[in-house]
């Protein structure tokens, strides 16, 4: 019988601004894969699924039963293929574990690098497999301390009808950087992690502007970059394009939440979120 084993993966917000293919985040939006028997609610995998690529990359036999079920949407921007990726992956190297927890965190490295081999970076897998907020540099993944206040801060996201290509995406971007704008994003990122390391909201304003990538991504989404002004000014800490978008991204303090949400005035599914403190694991 195959062994009905499952792991629970929470979804990841790219960049955070300017912290392009390097900062992601981790948000309390999950899926579930599993083995064996697809149970109600879930959806069978394929083969061809970047779930069970991932399976197979980390030592599962492609024969194996598997599913899936999501709450991430696809294609908009919050990680729906690292997490997957990362699932299947956790599934690889924990099935016929004795402890399969133990052996996520004893394989993590292992993981991370068929996770973010297959995606292509490592930004959003590096979040959904270890939970936090995360910097991926250099193949490894470098989780940043989170201090009570941005543990327990809200993150908004403002999620459009449309969807995003990350490879298209990616081609709308200059292939040359302007030496000013490369020295903006240096201090950006710089500012952001002092911020999450000092534990000090008020050290995040101005943190995620960014100069590599949102100029060219945020006009491919209707209403983005208005919605992205309104939220920071109607108090949300800093705002950014979540991965390659459509989603755009606020992290605010409880009290603000609401006025950030009735300031964005477009179209779209609001979600009030919180960090993900956890990552891949197995659900009890």
């Amino acid at each position: 019988m195959t062994d009905p084993l499952v792991v629970r993966v929470p979804a990841s917000s790219a960049n955070l601004g300017a912290g392009f293919d390097v900062l992601g985040m981790a948000l309390e939006l999950h899926l579930d894969v599993g083995l064996g028997e697809t149970p109600v609610g879930a959806q069978p995998v394929d083969a061809r699924h970047p779930a069970a690529k991932a399976f197979v990359a980390a030592g599962g036999t492609d024969d194996t039963a598997m599913w899936i079920r999501s709450a991430i949407p696809m294609g908009r921007g919050l990680g729906f293929s690292g997490a997957a990726r990362v699932g299947g992956a956790a599934l690889g190297v924990a099935v016929g574990a004795g402890d399969p927890d133990a052996a996520l965190a004893f394989n993590l490295d292992h993981l991370l690098e068929i996770a973010a081999g297959l995606e292509g970076h490592g930004d959003n897998v590096a979040a959904s497999a270890l939970g936090g907020i995360v910097a991926w540099v250099g193949g490894r993944a470098l989780p940043l301390r989170l201090g009570p206040k941005l543990a327990a801060a809200s993150v908004v996201t403002w999620i459009p009808d449309a969807t995003t290509s990350t490879n298209r995406s990616r081609g709308s971007l200059p292939d040359d950087v302007a030496r000013i704008d490369a020295v903006h994003n240096l201090g950006r990122i710089a500012q952001f992690v002092v911020a999450v390391e000092r534990d000090d909201p008020t050290l995040l304003a101005g943190a995620a502007d960014d100069r590599l990538h949102q100029r060219a991504r945020l006009p491919l989404v209707p209403g983005a970059a208005e919605v992205l002004d309104r939220g920071v000014a109607a108090g949300a800490w800093c705002a950014w394009m979540s991965g390659s978008g459509p989603t755009v991204a606020f992290l605010a303090d409880d009290d603000a939440v609401d006025a950030v949400i009735g300031a964005l005035g477009a179209p779209g599914q609001v979600k009030h979120l919180r960090v993900a403190l956890r990552g891949v694991h197995v659900p009890t």
